[in-house]
Order: structure tokens, then C-alpha cells, then sequence
């Protein structure tokens, strides 16, 4: 065989094992979990607290009845503004103009029966002083037993006095309870504002609400030019939030607009929702009503419109962030003492080891590729990233997806980014 057969040979040798190598080595490459690699970064984080609710007037008054009787007179119209004092209704006041007259005249009645019962204490009085006058100057013409008897009649008409005196009084105030009864006829304004709600036409019978407020209301005025927003807030938010606090309102009837307001007022106590009647108490959501004043409020708003409320409770500027996506948790991860670096590169120290729990933080992509589980302490949460304060620097590389492929990553596991021809539009689960 001659020299340039054998260098041929050798060649085609040495070609196909560089050939085999850099196939093995692309198969190798193409190994690892298909992530999403993010650099640490500072960014602008807002973060805010979420709730829904009603629109709602600062000041409004449900107007009810006091009395009851059918609705003669209904001056106003729903949606209609009115002033303080201004003429709304008048219930039937016959029987309320009967009721005064009948008080009047038993005043009246009164009265005269007070006259006499004062003239008659008048004359027992003169009586026992002129018999008690003749029995000091001749004692033989009165005797004791008769001015007794005239002094016991002075008392008895002293008393009976008194009586009609009570009487009189209490008819007065008789004659006062049925005039008040007959103004309750007429309603009036109690406040200037729009009548957002008219529950009753003429002819109706109004009924007081001693029991059933809703029944009872006849119509309800509202100032609208102060609105404000309940929303109720998780337990678990609430406690972010103070009062000032700027807010952002959605009102779903004006959907390209949004409105400023201000946080005016927080519940202390919670109302408490079942999540069903058949469920016991540690089924129930614990909710907290907070009072958000809108600054700009637009003038077509009625009540009862629902509203989104975006409460702002911290901000920073420039912090170091990492997308809420890559922040996950890992199951009794070893910790010794708060020794984060042995717990990001997976060794023990000889420090006793005093428990196991559910550790938060982020993998860590090296140089060469393999992902390190590190525990990260965090801040304040914006709409989609999380402000870091421990366990990582501005411009390491992490994971910051997908949110599957996070779950099933291990430390120590091989990661690789998708080619550019493979890269498809990811929706972070924020």
C-alpha cells in the first residue's frame, strides 16, 4: 500500500472522529430544561392592593314616614334636585286635623275645670278663716270640731286644685303630640341634593319603619357632589394600607376612564361573608371595608355603580428587582443557622441543624449553564416583579421561566435558552 493510500486512509480516519465529536458535542448542547434567562436589574416598583366595590354619595338621607295614612300630595320626581326645606309629600291630615281638634277642645275642658277647681279652694279657704277668726274672738260660737271640718274642706279643695292643674298640663301636651303628628303630614327636605330614589307613587300608604327601614322609605336625597368608593380588602391586605393612600378607580360605566381618589376611611371591624350556609366559620372570607373618596368624580355618576379600586401603598425607585415569576419555593431546604451560601451550594456545615421549612428564592444560572437554588428575601411586590433585599446582585443571571419549568427544576440541573427560531411569546403569570 502506498504512502498516499495510507494518508488518504488516515485522513478520512481523523475527519470522521472530529465529524463524531462535534455531533456529540451538539447533542450534548441541545441537553438541559428550556428556560427563559433573565438579568437582575433595578426598576421603578409600585405596588398596590386591589378591591372592588360600589359608588357611593358621602352624605344621603333615607326620607320615611312617621306616621302612616295615604300620600295626597307627591311634589317631586326621581333623578329631581331639591333644597334643604323645600316641599316633597303630604300624607292625608284629616284625621291628624281631627286629632288636634279634640286635644284643643279637652285643653279647653281643662282649663275650665281648673277655674273652678280654684275658685272652690278659694272659698274652703275663706271659710276657715273667718270661722277660725270668730272662734278666737268668742270660742262658744265655733266649735273645734267644725273648724276642723272646714279646715280638712280647704285641704280636699287644695288637692282637687292641684288635680285639674295636672290636667290642664297633660292636655297641653296632648294638644302638642297631635300638632306634631299633623306637621309629620307635610315632609320637607331635610338636605339639598338629587333624589336618587323615589319608592312611592300617589295614592300609596305610607307606613312608619319602626321595624322594616326599607318599607318605611319613601325616597332617598343624595348630594352628589362628594362620591366615594366601599371596597372590601382581604385580611391579608388590608393591613398595607393607611389612610391617604392615592388610589386609582375603574368605574365600570365609564370603561376608558379612570379616576383619582384617596383613601378617607378603614373599618376596624370586618365583615365577615359565608361562603355557604352549609359551611362552617373557617370557611367564611374575612374582608375589611375600606372608604376611598374620589378626587374627580364625573358628573354622570349615579350610585351604586361598581368600581375597581387600585390602592397605591409603596413605591421605590430604581430597586433591584426579579420578575415574580422566578421566585418559587423549595420543600425542606436544609437550614443551618441562616448559612444561605451552604444552602445555595448544597453543603452541610457542622453547625447542628436545627430545623426544616419552606425556603423562597430563585435559581441561579452559572457559566456553565447549571442552575443553583439560592434563597432570596424579598420587598414590596409590583404588577409583575418583586423588589430583592437579600441574596442577589444587579446583574446576575436567574430563571425567570416558564412558571412549568421552574416547578420541575432541581439544583444543580442544566438549563438552555431556545434558539431564536424557537423562541414563542411567553404570558408570565403574574
Amino acid at each position: 500500500m502506498s504512502k498516499k493510500v495510507k494518508w488518504s486512509i488516515g485522513g478520512a480516519v481523523i475527519i470522521g472522529i472530529v465529524a463524531f465529536m462535534a455531533i456529540t458535542a451538539a447533542k450534548r448542547g441541545n441537553k438541559g430544561t428550556e428556560v427563559r434567562i433573565e438579568a437582575v436589574q433595578k426598576r421603578d416598583l409600585v405596588a398596590s392592593v386591589t378591591a372592588s366595590g360600589q359608588v357611593q354619595p358621602q352624605t344621603k338621607v333615607d326620607v320615611a314616614a312617621d306616621i302612616s295614612g295615604r300620600i295626597v300630595r307627591l311634589a317631586v320626581k326621581e333623578g329631581q334636585l331639591v333644597q334643604k326645606g323645600q316641599f316633597l309629600l303630604e300624607i292625608d291630615p284629616a284625621l291628624y286635623v281631627a286629632a288636634v281638634q279634640r286635644a284643643e277642645a279637652a285643653l279647653s275642658a281643662s282649663k275650665a275645670q281648673e277655674a273652678q277647681a280654684k275658685a272652690n279652694l278659694i272659698q274652703a279657704q275663706r271659710n276657715y278663716q273667718r270661722s277660725a277668726e270668730i272662734k278666737k274672738a268668742n270660742a262658744q260660737l265655733v266649735s273645734d270640731e267644725q273648724l276642723e271640718q272646714l279646715k280638712t274642706a280647704a285641704e280636699v279643695q287644695q288637692a282637687l286644685q292641684e288635680a285639674a292643674l295636672h290636667q290642664t298640663e297633660q292636655s297641653a301636651a296632648q294638644l302638642k303630640d297631635a300638632q306634631s303628628s299633623l306637621a309629620k303630614t307635610t315632609i320637607l327636605a331635610p338636605m339639598s341634593g338629587r333624589i336618587t330614589r323615589l319608592a312611592v307613587e300617589q295614592g300609596e300608604t305610607a307606613v312608619p319603619g319602626t321595624f322594616n327601614k326599607d318599607a318605611a322609605t319613601l325616597l332617598t336625597i343624595a348630594d352628589m357632589s362628594v362620591l366615594e368608593t366601599k371596597v372590601k380588602v382581604d385580611e391579608t391586605d388590608v393591613a398595607r394600607i393607611e389612610l391617604g393612600d392615592s388610589a386609582i378607580v375603574q368605574i365600570d360605566a365609564f370603561p376608558d376612564t379612570t379616576f383619582l381618589g384617596r383613601v378617607t376611611k378603614i373599618s376596624n371591624s370586618s365583615v365577615k361573608a359565608a361562603a355557604s350556609a352549609s359551611q362552617g366559620s373557617a370557611d367564611q372570607a374575612v374582608d375589611y371595608e375600606v372608604t376611598i373618596q374620589l378626587v374627580n368624580p364625573p358628573k354622570d355618576t349615579r350610585p351604586d355603580f361598581s368600581a375597581t379600586a387600585k390602592v397605591v401603598t409603596d413605591a421605590r425607585r430604581q430597586a433591584l428587582s426579579i420578575p415574580i415569576i422566578a421566585l418559587t419555593v423549595r420543600e425542606n431546604e436544609k437550614l443551618e443557622n441562616n448559612d444561605t451560601s451552604a444552602v445555595a451550594l448544597g453543603r452541610s456545615t457542622n453547625t447542628k441543624q436545627v430545623g426544616k421549612k419552606d425556603v423562597e428564592g430563585v435559581f441561579v444560572v452559572g457559566t456553565d449553564n447549571k442552575v443553583t437554588f439560592r434563597p432570596v428575601k424579598v420587598g414590596i411586590a409590583g404588577e409583575k416583579y418583586f423588589e430583592v433585599l437579600t441574596g442577589l446582585k444587579e446583574g446576575e443571571r436567574i430563571v425567570g421561566g416558564t412558571y412549568q419549568a421552574i416547578r420541575e427544576l432541581k439544583d444543580g440541573g442544566l438549563v438552555r435558552e431556545p434558539k431564536k427560531d424557537d423562541k414563542k411569546p411567553q404570558v408570565s403569570k403574574s
